[in-house]
């Protein structure tokens, strides 16, 4: 197999000021999921993404490998949100997957209410800002889509100390706890979180679970309903990797099945689908301090780079620079 690496690798790690992982896709010590980011190496880089894909220049199948880039220039180093992209499927090799890695130990994981989403809630109840509070826009480093709509998918959503639907056994969630550690766990608490816990958000059970693709990720029918009812769709998975870093996907034309591969192949230990369908899909990034520059990392002409910059009918996911583990997300 040919192999072409599309940037050169060496320069690229120069400048991140990075180490590079031994081999693989995620590659390094394989380490619990919610290891405390302090345990860690901060200089870790998981590997380039590599992948075979076909030419109609070559007849055997090209291996490509696709370095990370920072998308955070300004935040200084460690860089902390980096991004790629690559073909899931030789067979398919216009279908392209966006990656993005977060890096834990600088970012603090916060969680907004919409104005729509999460649902119905009890009259007084407080939903926050709905959008990135324009106090907090020094230190965010990017936005993403969260899960369902609750009439779409029951699940829990907790965030600023406040209980909008209670937590449900079994689920797949994304937790942020007062110790500054975030994981995706399926939840085996209450329906109410605990004092440790400062975010939780569920959706559906988990994609990925020690590592490997969940027998349920086969179950297509069980992963939300799909535009003009097709399989293979948008969809979007949120995942942790074995040093507790954050790996975030969107990818066109993909079934639950498929997604959970590109998560496993990802290094993800376990993963959690976000959500679906070609409207909802989103990861912004800034190009400088004070959220300016926006730009939408995962094209969508259903989307606007700004989005959370004002009220937003659905909730969402925003990473701020980390003063401290633990810190109470900006509101």
């Amino acid at each position: 197999m040919r192999k072409v690496v599309l940037a050169p690798l060496m320069a690229t790690l120069t400048l991140l000021g990075v180490s590079v992982a031994p081999s693989g896709l995620g590659g390094g010590p394989q380490m619990d999921g919610v290891t405390r980011a302090r345990a860690i190496t901060d200089t870790y880089l998981p590997a380039p993404v590599c992948y075979s894909t076909t030419s109609s220049k070559v007849k055997a199948p090209i291996e490509v490998c696709r370095p990370w880039k920072p998308m955070d220039a300004w935040s200084g180093r460690p860089f902390a949100v980096l991004t790629t992209t690559f073909a899931p499927s030789a067979q398919a090799p216009t279908v392209v997957a966006y990656v993005a890695w977060i890096r834990t130990s600088r970012t603090l994981l916060s969680l907004y209410p919409g104005y729509e989403g999460p649902g119905a809630t009890s009259p007084g109840v407080n939903r926050g800002p709905e959008m990135v509070p324009p106090a907090a826009s020094t230190d965010l480093l990017a936005t993403f889509n969260s899960g369902f709509y609750e009439a779409d998918g029951a699940g829990g959503f907790y965030t600023h100390h406040t209980l909008y639907f209670p937590m449900i056994k079994g689920l797949a969630t994304v937790v942020r706890y007062t110790n500054g550690k975030v994981n995706v766990v399926s939840w085996s608490g209450g329906a109410r979180p605990g004092a440790t816990v400062l975010m939780a958000r569920q959706n559906l059970p988990l994609l990925v679970s020690n590592a490997r693709a969940t027998p349920l990720s086969s179950q297509n029918q069980m992963w939300g309903l799909t535009l003009h009812g097709l399989a293979a769709v948008w969809r979007t998975a949120l995942g942790v990797d074995a040093r507790g870093n954050l790996l975030y996907v969107a990818a066109p034309a993909q079934t639950s099945s498929s997604l959970a591969s590109i998560m496993v192949r990802l290094h993800a230990v376990r993963a959690m689908e976000l959500d679906i369908n070609p409207e909802w899909p989103i990861f912004v990034t800034y190009a400088a301090r004070g959220a300016r520059g926006p730009a939408l990392f995962v094209p969508n002409p259903n989307q606007i780079p700004n989005r959370f910059l004002y009220s937003s009918t659905k909730d969402f996911f925003a990473e701020y620079i980390s003063q401290h583990p633990g810190a109470p997300q900006p509101w």
